[in-house]
């Protein structure tokens, strides 16, 4: 079990939620109480382990899911009605997602619970823990996970109530997405002087000083588009105290790929704040903890090359929309992707499918439909709905599942006895303080250190190809760097907002309604919240 795991064990046997939590002012029940825990030193930092398991609860699966299959960069289409799933992967792709669905919903769930996780857990450290530096530590990391909840929460439905009372059962309103950034300036920046400067296995997974500059950082590099007001020179600010702590470096093309392999951890240079994953771990009550990249990413027909205990189901794949980004053949970051023929491990042996040619081609009108069907896997990068438009749907054969190139940059593991993977996954990387530096410059941030815009893109090349350095960049060049960067990790629908592109067309989809850059609040939010009004457009 990972270190972090260790970590935070003796909390999570004890926590056990009693009630979901459909809006921000409803406490969070446990059986976490002052009488009973924490009683020392090592139990008050124990007691931040159901934040933490909050936070990974649905991260990545249903945070992922609204973060990427609503952009160019994945689509989850149906096979033969397979995966239509009452078309919840549908409305992502084509942006006409209702007050009703189901990550829509979840997400705020999830988001409400670690903001209420939070609040609880503030208040018994509040009135237990003994005054000192250790809590004012303690208290600090807490109010930083809130307040990373707080930025997914405006991130995803722009105007969101704030509660920081544990035991408030007073409606709060939405306040607007300006006034929420300005709440989760003020609490990063209020608890940065408690956080700890450690970095490594002592605080892996755990918010220190660095994680605070980075969610400053991209709050600023958004600033435009949350509130109105320019702040690339406080994003500037911010990266240069991340730059300038030495603690952190780029990772080289020989560990590229493994930073996302299941056996990462604090080892991973790049690594300032990311979130631990373990199978066998319980997930928080409230909560799914599913790192199931494999199972949606992995052709069926590649189980036995990548010596999966499951078949994979495999209904995930890129479109050539985004996929025209990896566009330098010498770039190690193409190796995250399966393409084309496919070979088994070795690179050599073919991965052959025996089938029938009714089996292969669903549409085959021959006499000899049941004959058997040999052939090598061959992944194609265009998705065709084949079978039924109106029903997302691209038929269920062997044409279908191998529509598409497959992403496995968080590589399967096949440690796993179940789906689920030991991947722990990034959220601030190294490298998005580097290229989050060098757009705040070419958006007309002032330049520091030495650093140009051109130089911070090719420090991030410099260590991913071999292809001569770039002699000029332009914000299309670093959007491109931006994609190829961090597939996969869930920050593309934040990019492709901030660069304009978010109402372009991709795919089938080609509503351009501005209002669909955020999400509607649920109608179970609202009913049980009255005092939450509608975001605009829903």
């Amino acid at each position: 079990m990972k270190q972090f795991f260790k970590y935070i064990a003796f909390s999570a046997l004890l926590i056990s939620i009693l009630g979901s939590c459909h809006k921000i002012d409803v406490p969070i029940k446990t059986e976490l109480t002052p009488s009973i825990f924490p009683k020392d030193s090592s139990q008050f930092i124990q007691a931040s382990g159901p934040v933490y398991a909050a936070l990974r609860g649905n991260y990545s699966l249903d945070y992922w899911f609204t973060q990427t299959l609503s952009t160019d960069e994945a689509i989850l289409p149906a096979f033969g009605g397979n995966w239509y799933d009452n078309q919840n992967y549908k409305m992502l792709h084509y942006h006409n997602w209702t007050k009703d669905h189901p990550w829509t919903n979840s997400c705020w769930n999830w988001l409400a619970l670690i903001v209420g996780t939070s609040n609880q857990t503030l208040s018994i450290l509040n009135t237990t823990e003994p005054e000192g530096a250790a809590k004012k530590t303690n208290l600090a990391e807490i109010k930083m996970v809130r307040a990373l909840g707080y930025f997914m929460f405006m991130d995803l439905y722009g105007n969101v109530p704030i509660d920081t009372t544990y035991g408030d059962f007073t409606p709060h309103t939405n306040i607007p997405r300006a006034q929420v950034f300005n709440f989760i300036e003020r609490e990063v920046k209020a608890a940065i002087p408690y956080l700890s400067t450690s970095t490594g296995i002592t605080t892996y997974g755990r918010a220190n000083k660095y994680t605070a500059y980075a969610l400053l950082a991209k709050m600023y590099l958004n600033a435009e588009y949350y509130t109105g007001t320019k702040r690339y020179d406080d994003c500037i600010a911010a990266c240069d105290n991340v730059i300038n702590s030495a603690a952190y470096s780029i990772e080289p093309m020989s560990t590229y790929l493994k930073m996302f392999y299941p056996n990462n951890g604090p080892q991973m240079k790049e690594f300032i704040f990311a979130i631990p994953y373990d199978p066998s771990a319980s997930a928080l009550g409230g909560t799914n903890g599913f790192m199931y990249h494999a199972r949606y990413d992995v052709p069926r027909s590649e189980r036995t090359k990548f010596g999966l205990p499951f078949t994979p189901s495999a209904p995930e794949m890129t479109l050539p929309e985004f996929y025209a980004n990896f566009n330098d053949s010498k770039d190690v970051r193409n190796g995250q992707w399966l393409t084309g023929l496919q070979y088994m491990s070795d690179g050599v042996t073919p991965v052959m499918v025996t089938t029938t040619k009714k089996g292969y081609d669903q549409f085959y009108a021959g006499a000899d439909g049941g004959a058997a069907y040999t052939y090598q896997v061959n992944l194609t990068p265009t998705v065709t709905l084949r079978q039924d438009p109106t029903q997302f749907d691209v038929g269920n054969d062997e044409i279908a599942w191998n529509m598409g190139y497959r992403n496995i940059k968080f590589f399967p593991d096949n440690t796993s006895t179940s789906r689920n993977q030991n991947n722990d996954v990034p959220v601030f990387r190294y490298s998005d303080i580097i290229l989050m530096k060098a757009e705040a410059i070419l958006r007309g941030g002032n330049p520091t250190l030495g650093h140009t815009a051109l130089s911070l893109v090719n420090m991030i090349k410099a260590n991913r190809t071999t292809s001569p350095a770039l002699t000029t960049v332009t914000l299309d060049v670093l959007y491109s760097e931006r994609c190829r960067e961090f597939s996969w990790e869930a920050w593309h629908r934040n990019d492709m907002i901030r660069f304009g592109k978010y109402e372009g067309k991709w795919g089938f989809k080609t509503d351009a309604d501005v209002n669909h850059r955020i999400f509607p609040i649920p109608t179970g939010a609202m009913v049980v919240n009255p005092a939450l009004k509608q975001n605009p457009g829903y």
